[in-house]
């Protein structure tokens, strides 16, 4: 004879009804802010194939398209998922300073999505800004809204100056970005999100807030092949098609970008999986090593993007300018093997 279950107040409960319901109340709250791009496409549909979060809405930005593009990919997206009702609010078009954003059409193609050229989506932007909605969100829930942030940190750092306790108000944020003691992607020094908006960058690094950050010295280590793309193709995954589709021209960039067949005839065409090897960082932080330091970033001089975190090895004779800020925390090694078999199978799932 089965046994009753009981809640936490003792009264007698259908267990599987209870077991739900648990599940429903740990539900973490998350905002992603995103400037998408195909990995980015990618790892926002590995988030709404993620039972473990309840995704407030999206901030927009800059990087791989404008901004008003991104905003038009983020509402597609939440079309394609099914989820048609989030909220997406349009982030700042321009870097803290000003002047004119650097986009990454040549890699994601001119609509961001692989030039697939989708019709536009049926809903609208909210009339709230990024910085606005993250504030209000973030107060409306202190200590338990989460963001993954995907590009330019340019709308974090108006929230933060928006509202001086945005901060310690933000459960933690998870962002991509930077390059700890490897070559960047823009030039030697600097990653494509932190150049992208290196004053923002270092605003949000020093801020106190609960930061984990990915740089491309982790996520160029977790790379698809022609092999794992005819894998996604050929599964009965929800977005495989789609996905695969848009992947076809960042693959092909690839192709010219690394010299893949031209030089190395016998190695596979591979893509990095930048974002979402930064999305697993939230909800598996397991599967990666970290080192906690200050992160300043350079603003200015043939640097200007450089990521460089002050691993607390030497205790300085004088102060310096990452002394008084609080450390960040920053990933250091990856299971390989395992951030990709855990993108493959969310990808794939039906």
């Amino acid at each position: 004879m089965e046994s009753a279950m009981t809640n936490s107040n003792g009264v007698a409960v259908d267990g599987e009804r209870d077991c739900v319901l648990a599940n429903h109340l740990k539900r973490e709250k998350l905002i992603i802010d995103t400037d998408p791009g195909i990995d980015d496409t990618m790892a926002i549909l590995m988030a709404f194939q993620s039972p473990e979060l309840e995704i407030l809405g999206f901030t927009t930005i800059f990087g791989n398209v404008t901004t008003e593009d991104a905003t038009r990919n983020a509402l597609l997206l939440c079309e394609i998922a099914g989820h048609p009702g989030l909220p997406v609010a349009e982030g700042s078009p321009e870097p803290l300073k000003g002047g004119s954003p650097r986009v990454a059409d040549f890699i994601h193609g001119s609509d961001g999505m692989g030039n697939l050229h989708l019709p536009p989506p049926k809903t609208k932007k909210i009339e709230k800004n990024a910085a606005e909605f993250l504030v209000d969100m973030v107060s409306e829930y202190p200590g338990e809204v989460s963001i993954l942030a995907l590009g330019p940190l340019t709308n974090l750092a108006l929230a933060i100056k928006r509202d001086s306790s945005f901060a310690k108000k933000v459960k933690r944020v998870v962002i991509l970005g930077g390059s700890f003691f490897a070559l960047g992607n823009v030039n030697p020094a600097a990653e494509a999100n932190i150049y992208g908006d290196p004053e923002a960058a270092d605003v949000v690094f020093t801020s106190g807030a609960n930061i984990t950050v990915v740089g491309i010295n982790i996520t160029t280590q977790v790379k698809f092949t022609d092999d794992d793309l005819l894998q996604l193709r050929q599964s009965k995954g929800k977005h495989t098609q789609f996905i695969c589709d848009s992947c076809k021209f960042y693959r092909d960039w690839h192709v010219k970008s690394d010299g893949v067949y031209g030089i190395f005839l016998h190695d596979p065409v591979r893509i990095f999986l930048h974002d979402p090897v930064s999305f697993v960082a939230l909800v598996r932080p397991d599967l990666f090593t970290y080192k906690k330091g200050v992160v300043r970033v350079e603003t200015q001089g043939i640097c200007v993007g450089h990521t460089l975190m002050d691993q607390g090895l030497k205790k300085w004779n004088t102060s310096n300018p990452w002394t008084g800020y609080s450390p960040v925390e920053v990933a250091w090694t990856v299971n390989v093997d395992a951030v990709l078999d855990y993108i493959r199978n969310q990808l794939m799932k039906s």
